[in-house]
């Protein structure tokens, strides 16, 4: 791991050792470490080993456990310390985590002040990998490893695209609105391009309200007027990409986010552009022999800058 990312994290858990016991946001969290708000929750968690909400969230659990054995304030004044909404809530994760209530560990730990497995929880959370070990001996992973990456430039592109709002699972209903209406408007490839976006980080958003837009590229002067609601418009920014073709089944698709965010990426000359990664599809998995996602996923970069904290 490039210690170029590492520094700039360090700025990040800094932060968030200093103020768990207030609201943070992850918009706060990016513009600290410098990174791109689109990308800097892929970019935490291959450095740290889990998502930013998870890391603030151990946080606030260890100073509630240290809060419950060394004092005598109240759960609900150990909950707003922490930073924790509400006492239910406080509870819920606490009893999540350590398979036990606030009030049970504090009884627990004046009958013995040590609390050694309380300790290993803690240890044992914070030593996931922060990448894929190269021990584990799949195909997949070895071609990923050695991916072949280039660099790209993308011209603008005007689209036409469909909102979906819920699970990315179920976005192949956008795609099927958007196909209908594009063979309508005869947008058709190789001519016209299709393209997905996904908007937010499922591990981050809540399924139901994850964003993806189903987006096909347009031909100059297109006519706008006259189209039904769901149909918008707008454009794809361009600028400079890092390419990597994908061909495997579609759930292999976020260890290659997770491969280009955790180890191409810092090892690279450049940092994440301010941008959201453009996939186009370059297939029909439904008419692929093998039935797999053929994918060329441009992730948005920018030079490296110097970065001193």
């Amino acid at each position: 791991m490039s210690s170029y990312y590492k520094e700039r994290m360090a700025g990040v858990v800094d932060y968030m050792e200093s103020h768990y016991s207030q609201k943070i946001t992850l918009d706060r969290l990016a513009d600290i470490s410098g990174f791109s708000k689109y990308h800097f929750s892929r970019i935490f968690a291959s450095v740290m080993g889990s998502t930013p909400a998870v890391y603030l969230t151990r946080l606030r659990l260890r100073e509630a456990v240290r809060l419950l054995v060394e004092t005598d304030k109240t759960v609900l004044e150990i909950s707003i310390l922490c930073g924790f909404e509400s006492p239910s809530g406080f509870n819920a994760v606490f009893k999540r985590h350590f398979q036990k209530t606030p009030s049970e560990i504090r009884v627990s730990s004046r009958a013995d002040r040590n609390i050694p497995l309380l300790d290993r929880k803690m240890q044992d959370d914070e030593s996931t990998p922060s990448s894929y070990a190269r021990e584990v001996k799949t195909n997949f992973l070895r071609r990923i490893w050695d991916m072949n990456i280039s660099i790209r430039q993308l011209a603008d592109a005007e689209v036409a695209y469909v909102r979906h709002v819920g699970s990315y699972l179920d976005t192949y209903q956008a795609w099927e609105k958007l196909g209908a209406w594009a063979a309508k408007n005869g947008l058709y490839p190789p001519e016209r391009q299709f393209i997905g976006i996904s908007l937010d980080d499922p591990s981050l958003v809540e399924e139901y309200a994850c964003r993806y837009d189903a987006c096909v590229t347009l031909p100059e002067e297109f006519d706008r007027a006259g189209h039904p609601d769901e149909i918008r418009f707008g454009t794809l920014q361009g600028g400079t990409y890092a390419l990597y073709s994908f061909y495997d089944t579609v759930d292999q698709l976020g260890i290659v986010y997770q491969t280009l965010f955790g180890q191409w990426l810092p090892q690279s000359e450049y940092e994440a552009e301010d941008k959201p990664c453009l996939e186009y599809c370059m297939n029909n998995p439904a008419t692929d022999p093998e039935g797999k996602s053929k994918v060329d996923l441009y992730l948005p970069i920018k030079p490296k800058v110097n970065f001193h904290l």
